[in-house]
């Protein structure tokens, strides 16, 4: 069996590389909840692309799909011209996804491919609707690496990347997210106190945006009181209310959209990750239809619209979100998940769970724990990564379609590295 030379990674690729730091392997194949190297080495995904293969690697449905179409001569790529192919998604989405939960009234803006674009979009058209400046953000958000989204994140280490180009970060007010302060401290409270305050040195905002689960924040979830407290206060305010649901949409919190349970209507929500059910780039942004004053081509990309992703994601509308079964089977996987992940946390020290759904972590207190933790993993046989600010949560983002004895596998694979991890520790410790 021939096997790749990885100096050609170290030699051409650039440093900015990140993932096969931690996962040095290189793979050939993939399948369902499981990726094999060259070695011939098969490893549990409890990754999935970062939450852009909800329903898992090569599922068969959308394969056949997308072969059948490119073996038609189907279209690559058609900009934003019209074609069956979108036609079929725009109408599968309006009828799956929105009108069932009375969101009918709702435009979709195709985007460029990434999530960080439809965070741009959402952005440029706050401030167009508004004609104010000023977005209020949270402590621990995660909204893209692109210069506008990266303004909204508050990462210092992606910050960095921006050298010291100042201007390209403001224009944006940080604000304390749900339990930032601890238990028992009111968010809410704080922020309109500051917005009420004349002197705060805050603008009235153009709009409020916030991920219903910080993804690489730390898995910190908003309650849903406090998602509707934002929503009061953006109302209040004559401010947007955006929702990021890049990471924690598509099912990954349980209901398609991650923030059903509050009952909020947000003006803008963006999409993306898993939109196209197939790991193919695809973004779009959700616009209530009396904010949607673009003019044609303002906002633009070559790329917008991905007519691969228009096929896969049909599929996944079609096989996955038609009834509730597909969200119950989520629920009952996600009651197995915290119960996996309870085990973790019972042997390690000072540790606890975060997140919900299918988005769930155990934050282990430090950054050098959870790495450890992390890299016994993958010896072992699970793709598995850290999030937070300092990198201090091990989570858990596996497809949403993982068999449940794949799953358990995956979870007695992270209880024994878990165990090994915090041993090691304590006697380095001591």
């Amino acid at each position: 069996m021939s096997t790749t030379d990885k100096s050609v990674f170290e030699r051409r690729e650039s440093e900015a590389r990140s993932y096969c730091r931690s996962f040095d392997t290189v793979f050939t194949k993939a399948v369902g909840s499981e990726m094999t190297d060259e070695a011939g080495t098969t490893y549990i995904d409890f990754l999935a692309g970062c939450s852009s293969l909800n329903y898992g690697h090569n599922d068969p449905d959308m394969k056949q799909a997308l072969v059948s179409h490119i073996a038609d001569d189907g279209i690559a790529h058609g900009l934003d011209m019209y074609s069956v192919e979108k036609a079929a998604w725009l109408e599968a989405y309006e009828n799956i996804i929105l009108k069932p939960r009375g969101m009918d009234d709702y435009k979709i803006m195709m985007t460029g491919p990434t999530g960080t674009n439809a965070v741009e979009a959402a952005m440029k058209l706050a401030r167009k609707v508004t004609g104010r400046r000023n977005i209020i953000t949270f402590t621990n958000g995660f909204h893209g690496m692109t210069m506008g989204a990266l303004s909204l994140t508050g990462n210092a280490s992606k910050r960095a990347g921006a050298g010291n180009n100042c201007a390209g970060l403001c224009g944006v007010t940080h604000m304390p997210y749900d339990g930032a302060f601890g238990e028992g401290v009111e968010t809410l409270k704080q922020i309109e106190m500051m917005l009420d305050n004349s002197s705060s040195g805050v603008d009235a905002p153009a709009a409020f945006i916030f991920e219903p689960v910080q993804g690489e924040g730390g898995l910190n979830a908003a309650s849903n009181e406090w998602m509707q407290g934002v929503a009061r206060l953006a109302k209040k305010y004559g401010a947007m209310l955006i929702i990021d649901d890049i990471q924690s949409g598509c099912g990954r919190t349980g209901t398609y959209f991650s923030f059903e349970e509050a009952g909020i209507e947000p003006d803008m929500i963006t999409q993306a990750k898993s939109l196209s059910g197939f790991g193919l780039p695809f973004a779009c942004l959700l616009i209530k239809k009396d904010h949607d004053i673009w003019k044609p081509a303002e906002h633009n990309g070559t790329f917008r619209g991905n007519t691969h992703a228009f096929v896969t994601g049909r599929v996944t509308l079609e096989k996955f979100w038609k009834d509730d079964a597909f969200q119950q089977e989520i629920h009952e996987k996600a009651m197995m998940l915290t119960s996996g992940l309870q085990a973790v946390a019972d042997i390690v020290p000072n540790s606890r769970l975060k997140g919900r759904g299918m988005m769930q972590g155990i934050d282990v207190g430090g950054g050098e724990l959870a790495g450890d933790i992390c890299a016994r993993a993958f010896e072992k046989g699970l793709i598995i990564e850290t999030s937070g600010a300092d990198d201090e949560v091990v989570k858990v983002l596996v497809a949403l379609t993982v068999p449940t004895e794949t799953l358990r596998k995956g979870l007695d694979i992270l209880l024994e590295a878990a165990r090994e991890a915090t041993a090691s520790h304590k006697i380095a410790a001591e």
